[in-house]
């Protein structure tokens, strides 16, 4: 029996990362778009973000919150180099691309998926690591077979505009872009090439997929077999077609969490939610919560993973060890160990966040990787003062030679 869809969105993440000696003349280009504009959250509005996210990661990330008034009407005001300038001190901006309509598309395949791009968001780190955010939903169906046939496609998309003979044609309807190109042309005009990413061994073909369901209830309730949901659930989770064959060595994965009708998957390139509108919050508060709490809270962990790889990259290729040490050590006393949230799902999905991205292990490798580096330096500047200190013996004693060879000489 087909399973048919009551809410559903998907955000399709690609993250990008900017020379920092570039980031301030990167969000002077940004600003100079016209429809990209600084996201300012509001206490009131925000509500959620707010009481759901600890001092620190609010400073970091939300900053806004705090802005007066007055505060905003003066960004404003500011020229656009100058709002480069201060947005360039901040730890955190997150950008709105103002669409004045849903850009709606169509992948041909078949009959048809159609689908449209609702929100393009930017979230740049003061360190250059960012992330491009399109907000998805499908038009044409509410089929969940579609949706997984839908994600599979559009995650590689990115990759495939540029060769269409291998891959499925994709045609937008919209006033504001003619067609997926145009689209693809805008991706790539914010993002740039991406040359860094790359570097530090980041895959650029593919989006991470972060991707929310709400099946009818009649598809999912209390007499529904659990392997039913268990093999519809696998193939979301990791992102896999319809048509796929459910893998049963994907169904133990300590990373995943669940409720009552509820089910959190976790693989390294996808985040997902699957619920059932048996119970009327999981298509009322819980869809919006998971796009905006937790999808920061997510993304707060995918930096972190980013920027600790872009810092091993710098061990390896920088030749100021004490530049870099500084980043790491200051990563360390902010970033690694703060607090997120004080809420119980929060502090649930930071364990599963975490895992998912392999935190623990990558900072580990990095910290062992600096102890290494940090010595093999010490070692090498104790040396190269040892070598001054006996050029500096040296040059005395030839002095010394000089002013007793004239001495004699001067007094046979």
């Amino acid at each position: 029996m087909e399973q048919k869809i009551k809410y559903q969105y998907t955000y399709f993440i690609y993250p990008y990362v900017i020379e920092e000696k570039n980031y301030q003349a990167y969000l002077y280009n940004l600003l100079k778009k016209e429809n990209c504009k600084l996201k300012i959250f509001e206490p009131k509005k925000d509500i959620g973000i707010t009481s759901y996210f600890l001092p620190e990661v609010k400073d970091k990330m939300f900053w806004t919150l705090d802005l007066k008034r007055e505060g905003i009407r003066e960004y404003h005001k500011m020229d656009k180099k100058v709002k480069a300038a201060v947005l360039s001190q901040k730890p955190c901006n997150i950008f709105d691309y103002e669409l004045k309509n849903a850009i709606q598309g169509k992948m041909e395949n078949q009959e048809g998926i159609f689908f449209s791009i609702e929100k393009i968001q930017m979230i740049c780190f003061q360190t250059g690591v960012c992330f491009l955010a399109l907000k998805t939903t499908i038009n044409s169906s509410d089929c969940f077979s579609e949706l997984l046939n839908f994600n599979y496609k559009f995650r590689d998309i990115y990759s495939k505009l540029s060769h269409t003979k291998e891959y499925d044609n994709i045609k937008i309807q919209a006033e504001q872009f003619k067609d997926m190109k145009e689209v693809s042309d805008l991706m790539r005009e914010i993002v740039g090439p991406n040359t860094l990413a790359k570097q530090i061994n980041l895959d650029t073909n593919r989006f991470l997929t972060y991707s929310y369901v709400c099946l009818d209830q009649t598809y999912w309730n209390e007499n529904t077999p659990k392997e039913e949901i268990t093999g519809l659930f696998q193939k979301y989770k990791m992102v896999q077609p319809a048509e796929e064959q459910s893998n049963d060595g994907f169904k133990e994965n300590n990373h995943d969490y669940e409720e009552k009708y509820i089910k959190y998957g976790f693989s390294s390139t996808s985040t997902v939610l699957l619920t059932t509108d048996m119970n009327i919050k999981n298509y009322t508060t819980l869809p919006f919560d998971y796009e905006n709490k937790y999808f920061y809270h997510y993304i707060f962990n995918v930096y972190k993973k980013i920027y600790l790889k872009k810092i091993s990259y710098e061990f390896n290729h920088k030749r100021n060890f004490y530049f870099v040490k500084d980043k790491f050590l200051d990563f360390s006393r902010k970033d690694w160990i703060i607090e997120v949230t004080n809420d119980d799902i929060g502090k649930i999905l930071e364990q599963k966040f975490s895992g998912q991205q392999e935190l623990e292990e990558t900072f580990f490798k990095l910290k062992n990787k600096y102890d290494i580096l940090y010595k093999d330096y010490e070692i090498e500047k104790h040396e190269k003062h040892n070598e001054w200190i006996v050029l500096v013996v040296l040059s005395l004693l030839i002095i010394c030679i000089f002013v007793l060879v004239g001495f004699f000489r001067g007094n046979p």
